[in-house]
């Protein structure tokens, strides 16, 4: 919905591709975002522990509300590495679904819509895993998907990552457990789904060999 509503506004307005990474979003979402407060509230993916906030175990159910509060801020993802510096010219992805609500899946494709066009960074899609760099790993585990995802992460090229996007990929989120190949992940781009922003910043900034 926000997609189109940008869209309409951009045939009235005239308006162009965001500028972002380089300048701030300009309409970045409430939920998912960073979250501030104290406590540990209920949560029933225990995303609080000790009084801090676990981003990659968090589904935005807001049930942590008053005790903690979105603040737009769309930093939330981990880079645990440093990527390959051969990588930094174009970055190919192949999205695989291990068992997903599709949520996370229309948010990834968001990332080509004209109000982000991730392909002015360099950024594209491949259809075989055998031209990708990145395997991005979208949903829970399912055993019917355990080997063809091990098969997809075989046929890659070297150099190779993989990339765990939303909660249900980086841990299970609240119906099951992260894949197995997404323990190895370098990337982790956290949300319930993760928006545009997250995933192109996390993208821009591992390709560019940023943590």
């Amino acid at each position: 919905m926000k997609n189109t509503i940008w869209f309409l506004k951009g045939i009235r307005n005239g308006r162009k591709t965001e500028k972002f990474p380089s300048t701030n979003p300009e309409e970045p979402p409430l939920w998912p975002s960073r979250l501030v407060g104290s406590g540990t509230p209920e949560c029933p993916t225990r995303a609080f522990d000790g009084g801090k906030w676990n981003s990659g175990k968090c589904i935005s159910c807001r049930l942590c509300l008053p005790d903690y509060q979105p603040t737009g801020d769309q930093s939330i993802h981990n880079i645990k590495g440093k990527v390959q510096k051969m990588l930094s010219r174009s970055f190919y992805l192949y999205p695989v679904d291990s068992g997903t609500c599709g949520a996370c899946n229309t948010e990834l494709l968001s990332i080509l819509a004209p109000q982000f066009d991730a392909s002015r960074l360099n950024i594209f899609f491949t259809n075989t895993p055998r031209h990708a760099d990145a395997l991005v790993l979208m949903g829970v585990y399912t055993q019917g998907m355990e080997q063809v995802i091990a098969k997809a992460y075989e046929a890659m090229p070297e150099p190779k990552l993989v990339i765990s996007l939303g909660a249900c990929a980086i841990s299970g989120g609240i119906i099951g457990k992260e894949p197995l190949l997404a323990r190895g992940s370098l990337i982790e781009i956290s949300g319930c789904p993760p928006s545009p922003y997250t995933i192109l910043e996390a993208l821009v900034r591992a390709k560019e060999g940023k943590t």
